[in-house]
């Protein structure tokens, strides 16, 4: 079997997260629903810890668009604090100044 990279996993992560994501927030709506009798919640319950695991939205690493790095990501421009320096020094980011002293 081949290895896979950390970059695949997360894409296959982040499509079972959309895919599962309205199931899952129903699920959890009736477990946590105070209406519905202690058997039915703790069914939702069960029905929840069923879904696949990676399904669950804080399984998906935020990773650099450029690298794939998964430290040191800045949330705005989607990378890591590496690819920006140098995407930076090479003056491919507009409005970007790097100083350097």
């Amino acid at each position: 079997m081949a290895k896979k990279s950390a970059i695949e996993k997360n894409a296959r992560r982040q499509k079972l997260v959309e895919r599962y994501a309205a199931k899952r927030e129903k699920l959890k709506a009736a477990a946590m629903d105070e209406n519905l009798s202690l058997e039915e919640r703790y069914k939702a319950r069960l029905k929840l810890a069923e879904l696949p695991r990676n399904s669950a939205p804080n399984r998906v690493r935020n990773r650099c668009e450029v690298s794939g790095r998964p430290r040191g990501y800045y949330r705005k421009l989607k990378m890591s604090r590496i690819a920006l320096r140098e995407l930076g020094s090479n003056g491919q980011i507009p409005g970007l100044v790097k100083s350097s002293w």
